[in-house]
């Protein structure tokens, strides 16, 4: 039997449903059970794959291609459990689907309605592919009170009620604000949400409560009542030092305890929690340091590289050292002369994804300097891109050497790949076709080469990696740029597209197509940060010993 816990927001946003969910769901398979977490979002559009990164923080990229809310990636490195496409709805997906519906004729010429059809169309998102698990989390996006969440809301109440009670339950998230002039914390904003969510007909079982400081128990006693929880439902969810100490911290308040009591099951023996305590004793008692330049064009917003920060954290407990984030907006390494005043001291240069021109001269200076500084550098996806760009002009002669994305070019190094495979199936793009669903996105499978360091990385020559862009490099310049010190050393099975740059003779210089960040967890950190953060740290060492 799957049981369903439902997680909504209320009071202000961004509180953490996604880690609080994530959170829950690693306490759960400590005690041995089978979990899956899905999201549903509120805005109309179809999926966040067009959003600006400042308007949503990054876009999280599924194995079957799907690119979704960035939540999912908290899912993954919390649970190991790869998302599917499934996992995230959006309102826009919904009305779409129901719209397409309509004019096939599948509702016989009913007139098409809020309720039932949307709700219903909501409530088969949440149910579908779920067999198999002992629980499914599924978080609402944004707060109770939006108008957009209503239908979401709505589908709940009715899945309580088909599902049953005993087979469902509801965890509301809200805040317990500190006012100083009072001195004291103040439980009305929780009321008040409870109350907004009790108005759409549900009764939240648990209430975690977004605090700096613990609650005292006539708060807790006080929000119990007015709540209608029991007094042991009310969970403090305190800040921490690190997203990663929330299970640990979460069963402390008992909130595991809570969420079996209430569905029947055994809670009186602990979990196993001996993998987030030794995370969280690497976090916070590291033996090093080092420093690494992240040179992007989203930088005003770090949820626009949220994956990334995180994968280099993990680097980071692998060899034992915090890793220092400097993150340098592109545009400003556009002038050479402000290279080393940016760059220098940094023990390893990263160049992330992004799309379009801005910038991208910055990221281009970048990689020269990490080249001919002999500075562990790491490009990823547009990272490699303008690595390729910045040997075509460098080291090859190709002074015009660009990017079709940037505009016509008589040295296309990268250009837009209008057929490519998956499996069995021919997928096909052209340029000024939609943006969304356009680009080869999702896991794909690539063949390093024998002997080359990015196989040494890998401890293999067959990898599966996830992708997501419009642009290639163009394949046709390879002899050209391998007469110089760049080899190709990772390439799709059908040797038509290159997936890995790096440079022999250079301490550690790798260029990847793919996104590894997106496979990153904190127990199973990926092997290119393990290997990029180690580099860093022989760097780091190298400075220490030379002053």
């Amino acid at each position: 039997m799957t049981r369903f816990v439902f997680v909504t927001g209320g009071v202000v946003s961004s509180l953490g449903k996604g880690i609080a969910s994530a959170a829950l769901a690693a306490l759960l398979q400590a005690r041995g059970h089978k979990v899956r977490i899905r999201k549903l979002d509120p805005y109309l559009n179809v999926d966040p794959g067009t959003m600006s990164p400042y308007q949503h923080g990054e876009v999280f990229i599924t194995d079957d291609g799907a690119e979704t809310d960035l939540d999912l990636g908290h899912y993954e490195r919390f649970t190991g459990v790869h998302a599917r496409r499934s996992d995230n709805t959006t309102t826009g997906r919904i009305y779409s689907d129901v719209i397409a519906r309509e004019r096939r004729g599948d509702y016989l010429g009913a007139t098409v309605q809020v309720i039932p059809h949307i709700t219903d169309a909501i409530k088969e998102a949440v149910v579908t592919d779920t067999d198999g698990y002992d629980f499914v989390l599924v978080e609402i996006g944004g707060t109770v009170g939006d108008i957009e969440s209503l239908p979401f809301l709505e589908a709940i109440r009715q899945l309580r009620n088909d599902l049953g009670h005993e087979n469902t339950m509801c965890v509301h998230l809200t805040l317990l604000p500190y006012i100083p002039s009072a001195g004291e914390l103040k439980t009305k904003p929780t009321q008040h949400s409870v109350k907004e969510l009790q108005n759409v007909g549900l009764q939240p079982q648990i209430l975690l409560c977004r605090s700096d400081r613990p609650i005292p128990q006539t708060e807790r006693q006080k929000i119990a009542s007015f709540c209608n929880v029991r007094p042991e439902a009310v969970i403090a969810a305190l800040d921490v030092d690190t997203i990663y100490a929330c299970p640990i911290a979460y069963h402390e308040q008992g909130m595991d305890r809570e969420v079996l009591r209430y569905f029947g099951l055994p809670f009186e023996t602990a979990p196993d929690l001996s993998r987030w305590e030794k995370i969280v004793r690497g976090i916070r008692e590291p033996k090093g340091e080092v420093r690494i330049g992240i040179v992007g064009k989203y930088t005003a917003l770090l949820d626009s590289y949220k994956s990334l920060a995180e994968a280099l954290l993990h680097g980071g407990i692998s060899q034992d050292v915090r890793v220092h984030m400097n993150w340098i907006d592109a545009e400003e390494l556009e002038d050479p002369s402000s290279l080393e005043e940016q760059l220098r001291g940094m023990d390893g240069i990263l160049v992330p994804g992004g799309f379009g021109e801005r910038g991208s001269e910055g990221k281009i200076n970048a990689v020269r300097y990490a080249r001919e500084n002999r500075i562990p550098f790491l490009g990823i996806c547009f990272g490699m891109q303008m690595a390729v760009i910045e040997c075509a002009r460098s080291l090859a002669g190709l002074k015009k050497a660009s990017s079709t994305e940037f505009g016509p070019t008589d040295e296309p190094l990268v250009g837009l790949m209008t057929e490519w495979a998956r499996g069995t199936e021919l997928l096909r793009r052209r340029e000024g076709g939609d943006l969304g669903g356009t680009m080869r996105v999702g896991a794909y499978p690539a063949k390093l080469v024998e002997g080359s360091r990015v196989a040494e990385v890998y401890g293999r020559t067959d990898i599966r990696e996830r992708h997501r862009h419009r642009w290639e490099v163009n394949v046709h310049y390879r002899d050209v740029l391998e007469k110089t010190s760049l080899r190709f050393s990772g390439m799709s099975p059908d040797g038509v597209l290159p997936e890995v740059v790096e440079y022999p003779d250079h301490p550690w210089f790798i260029g990847v197509q793919y996104h590894p960040e997106l496979l990153s967890k904190p127990f199973d950190p990926h092997p290119l940060f393990v290997g990029f953060v180690g580099a860093a740290k022989k760097e780091h060492l190298s400075r220490e010993q030379d002053v």
